[in-house]
């Protein structure tokens, strides 16, 4: 049984060799990793020179803007009543 089972681990060792040398390397799919990920996040970026200029931002003045975070804050920590809705004739069973 031991014998067996030392020629069985050769045989399977002296398979592996050539067939390992069957393997094709992909040099070029291995420099191109990753590429369509960091080219899809390349296309969501507005304006990639944004951090070099020093213009102001243009939109709200800062009373207004604060405003407008106080009642976006407020709206998580008091949420909206819910509207009760009434349907009529719109049965879909038996």
């Amino acid at each position: 049984m031991d014998k067996q089972r030392l020629f069985r681990t050769l045989f399977l060792a002296a398979l592996a060799g050539p067939l390992a040398a069957c393997v094709q390397p992909t040099p070029w799919v291995d420099a191109h990793s990753g590429e369509a990920v960091r080219r899809a996040l390349a296309q969501q970026v507005l304006n990639p020179d944004a951090g070099a200029g020093r213009d102001p931002v243009a939109g709200l003045d800062g009373r207004s803007a604060a405003a407008a975070l106080e009642r976006y804050q407020k709206s998580f920590a008091e949420p909206a009543p819910h509207a009760t809705t009434i349907l009529i004739g719109g049965g879909g069973g038996k």
